[in-house]
């Protein structure tokens, strides 16, 4: 027999083909190079199937046990590296099923009996995915305790607040970090609820239709650990939903990472001068000797935009298929993969890099200074005085304008100056245009008070615990 027609036999569908695939389709077609990370989900997948045919009476006891012996000496090969991945077998599953054959024989051959590739690998990828959204979720966890603890070293430290890039009011650097343990905690709820959808069997739905086999499609399921099967065997083979939600979720996870990554390099950046980022996430130029890049956030910005791309992708991918299966769906590996890889990556280094955060509270502090923070605290000020609102708007924005030609802040000006703008101003006016009095006048649930960050904190450990 010569070397085509052995590697066309090695195909599953080789009997209805009169020559061999070329070596040009044999590279455009086959997955093997990249979806052999889906080694463990396939044969743990695998492995419930057997058990279950066999307590179904479809597999004998003697095939079953031939298939587990197998199936673990495959596993212990995989884990060593000497595991043979052939091109010719195109993905996989065909690797794992034939050298299963040449281990155990005839049995090999019976593993699939009852279900399809089109069932099998969107059950491997479901199982490889919902071990990935774990880990996602511990190291989201990860990073925000970092976070809390930065927040509480950090609660009584001045930062400039800002709308429009302008200085808004002042708040709290605590504060302004646990806005982002909020997001990651929303990025968190959203991972394990799209693992619940994650979680649903696809095996037994066959090629597309279900199959003649008395299966037991909850067995399965029960063994799996899968919350649930998939109830109609067409949506079953085609439904990458999954794989689409999962990778909203995660554009949303590196969208926030983006903008705390714009924050950090715009913070450490001369003009800013607030923070430090340690050395071994930074890099030096090959020409200015002087320079300290924020290369980590920079990159994490750009990879986001990579992340974003694959979602749009996956959309793309879909859109226009007809039910059931489609060799397109192919495509929805690598793009998942590195989706996952990506977002793991971004998640350890942004926690240990933050961990090593330096904080320059003068440098903030001076900050806030000067933009006039305070003058919404002496509009409320004014306001509990008697003053309307608007007319109290109307008052700050001209004492703002004469502190602005002066070249000082509202709180530089005297009291006979702020007299003359309105004669409710007393002496006590000087506390409401302090910074700490700013902050701390902010004592509402969610405020950016010191007391209230501390508050804060201490919900979210518990919450993290």
């Amino acid at each position: 027999m010569s070397d085509n027609q052995l590697a066309n036999k090695s195909q599953a569908w080789s009997a209805l083909f009169s020559e061999p695939m070329s070596d040009l389709v044999k590279r455009y077609t086959a997955s093997v190079g990249f979806d052999q990370r889906l080694w463990r989900a396939d044969i743990t997948g695998s492995l419930a199937h057997a058990e279950m045919l066999a307590a179904q009476g479809i597999l004998s006891a003697e095939d079953h046990a031939a298939i587990q012996r197998g199936l673990t000496e495959i596993a212990a090969e995989i884990e060593a590296g000497q595991f043979e991945w052939k091109l010719d077998l195109e993905d996989v599953h065909l690797n794992i099923e034939a050298r299963l054959t040449e281990r155990v024989g005839i049995a090999g051959k019976r593993l699939h009996t009852g279900r399809s590739r089109n069932d099998q690998v969107a059950t491997d990828v479901r199982l490889w995915l919902r071990g990935e959204i774990d880990e996602i979720s511990g190291l989201l966890k990860a990073l925000q305790a970092v976070l809390v603890e930065k927040a509480s070293e950090h609660a009584d430290v001045i930062l400039p607040g800002f709308t429009h890039l302008q200085v808004a009011q002042p708040v709290s650097f605590g504060h302004h970090l646990l806005a982002y343990v909020e997001m990651f905690a929303r990025d968190a709820e959203r991972m394990a609820d799209t693992r619940r959808r994650v979680n649903r069997l696809p095996l037994g739905a066959a090629a597309l239709a279900g199959t003649s086999y008395p299966l037991d499609r909850e067995r399965v399921a029960r063994t799996l650990g899968m919350e649930a099967c998939a109830q109609n065997s067409l949506d079953a083979v085609s439904d990458r939903d999954f794989a689409i939600e999962f990778s909203a979720a995660a554009s949303l996870v590196m969208l926030h990472i983006s903008r705390l990554s714009e924050e950090l390099i715009l913070w450490m950046s001369q003009n800013f001068g607030f923070i430090a980022l340690p050395d071994a996430f930074c890099t030096g130029s090959s020409i200015m000797p002087q320079k300290k890049n924020p290369d980590v956030p920079e990159l994490a910005r750009g990879k986001t935009g990579r992340v974003v791309g694959h979602l749009v992708g996956l959309v793309t991918l879909m859109k226009g298929q007809p039910l059931a299966y489609n060799k397109d769906n192919q495509e929805d590996k690598e793009p998942l993969f590195d989706t996952v890889d990506t977002l793991k990556d971004t998640l350890r280094i942004f926690a240990d890099m933050l961990a090593g955060l330096t904080v320059k509270p003068e440098a903030m502090r001076a900050a806030a200074l000067k933009g006039h923070a305070t003058a919404t605290d002496l509009a409320d000020y004014l306001v509990k005085k008697g003053l309307p609102f608007r007319d109290a708007h109307e008052v700050v924005a001209h004492a703002v304008k004469t502190a602005t030609l002066k070249g000082v802040d509202l709180a530089a000006l005297s009291l006979d100056e702020l007299k003359a703008f309105d004669a409710r101003v007393e002496a006590d006016v000087f506390d409401v245009l302090s910074l700490e009095g700013s902050l701390n006048a902010r004592n509402v649930l969610g405020g950016t008070a010191p007391a209230q960050v501390r508050a804060q904190v201490a919900r979210h450990r518990a919450r993290l615990a």
